[in-house]
């Protein structure tokens, strides 16, 4: 049977999209962007943020080719998920407006929170000036810290998704949809973006190369599935991890990437990767050097063998290890 459908300009106009698996998913609201092609695919530009859609093609600019579906009296109740990207920073003066610009470009109805690690810069101010919250933490507790802030503060204002995004340019806002769209479907408690998947180019320190793929093959046997990026800091968790993580979250140096994704496999969370485009550093500077690097990365190495020696953390545990 041909569908009807009334198109116009009009973002009060809310449309579901038919996704992968027939699962539908509602658009609001959503502006309709010329013709209707064939087997009922259109093009809409969202008006209010990409949280929740699926692609029907290829997502370019907060728009996406998507089939246009009859919605039904149930979806007309569902307003989608509400997403909060969470922006550790320390000393990202120079990239944090920029974030936020591109964040707003592209996700804009995704609350925005900076949990400022005691930064000695403007940091926290320049946030602050464009509008988007402010957790400023009283004394430097790292991006484990900060991160497990922001997993607090998503717990407590009960949002559904919540994306870790990096202050210091290096993170894409147009590739979040493609982490989103697999915990929408149901598909993982945690999504993370990586920049090795399908011939992916990304230019590292020859030392800092070999640290990341010494922690892929340790990360991916833990986890018994194979993680190409084990240190990539872009990721999208669904509610249960964002409980999970809002309890236990790991402090070291790249805990918050490497050790976090075993704490995650071993409590038996469902875990992907997502190809994804990132940026070079545009300014500042990086938490440890490439020697120092290195050296952090052999002893997060041992702390995930000493990790690996203690029962696995259970969902049921209120309180995060010492």
């Amino acid at each position: 049977m041909k569908n009807q459908h009334r198109f116009s300009s009009n973002p009060c106009d809310s449309f579901l999209v038919l996704g992968p698996k027939a699962s539908k998913v509602k658009i609001v609201p959503a502006y309709y962007f010329g013709e209707l092609g064939r087997n009922g695919f259109a093009k809409l530009v969202l008006a209010k943020g990409i949280a929740g859609i699926y692609r029907g093609g290829n997502l370019q600019r907060g728009s996406v080719w998507a089939k246009i579906v009859p919605m039904s009296d149930s979806d007309a109740n569902n307003t989608g998920p509400r997403v909060l990207i969470i922006i550790p920073a320390h000393n990202e003066a120079a990239n944090i407006s920029a974030a936020i610009d591109d964040l707003r470009r592209y996700i804009p109805a995704g609350d925005v929170v900076v949990v400022d690690d005691e930064s000695g810069d403007a940091t926290a101010e320049i946030a602050r000036s464009k509008g988007v919250t402010v957790l400023s933490l009283a004394c430097n507790v790292g991006v484990g810290g900060a991160m497990q802030t922001g997993y607090m503060f998503a717990v407590e204002n009960d949002y559904d998704i919540a994306v870790q995004f990096d202050g210091d340019g290096q993170h894409r806002a147009n590739q979040i949809a493609m982490l989103i769209e697999k915990v929408v479907a149901n598909e993982a408690d945690l999504v993370v973006g990586s920049r090795l998947l399908k011939g992916m180019k990304f230019r590292f320190h020859p030392l800092r190369f070999i640290g990341s793929r010494l922690l892929s093959l340790l990360v991916s046997a833990i986890c018994r599935q194979k993680i190409s990026d084990p240190t990539s800091g872009f990721r999208a968790a669904g509610r249960k991890m964002i409980k999970f993580f809002a309890a236990h979250y790991p402090q070291t140096y790249l805990g918050d990437t490497t050790e976090a994704l075993t704490w995650a496999g071993r409590a038996g969370m469902k875990i992907t990767e997502v190809s994804v485009r990132m940026s070079q550093r545009t300014g500042g500077s990086s938490a440890a050097g490439n020697i120092k690097g290195l050296w952090l990365t052999l002893c997060i190495i041992l702390a995930l063998l000493v990790d690996c020696l203690e029962p696995p953390i259970t969902e049921s545990q209120e309180t995060p290890p010492c």
